[in-house]
């Protein structure tokens, strides 16, 4: 199963209250072949950034489609690599 990075541009004002109920559908609409891991908010340029595992691009975006049609979504982007400072030492 491949990893993806989400990004959504949600605004400067995203509060853990107004983004409970699209995790909570993202979460349950999410699939075997597309799941969503965890997020990142950076308030400053007004995005989250999203960690799915899945099939493909495609699997990702139809869950997103269904469980959060109104929730927008700049890019799904496949990741290629992913390493940390601890494989470096």
């Amino acid at each position: 199963m491949a990893k993806f990075l989400v990004v959504h541009p949600v605004g400067k004002e995203l509060t853990l209250e107004k983004a409970t109920p699209v995790a909570k559908a993202v979460k349950a609409g999410s699939a075997v072949d597309a799941y969503w891991v965890r997020s990142w908010y950076a308030r400053e340029e007004g995005k989250l950034y999203c960690e799915w595992d899945g099939e493909d691009a495609e699997s990702v975006r139809q869950v997103l489609t269904e469980a959060a049609p109104d929730f927008p979504t700049e890019g799904v982007y496949k990741i290629e690599m992913m390493f940390s400072s601890e494989d470096f030492r």
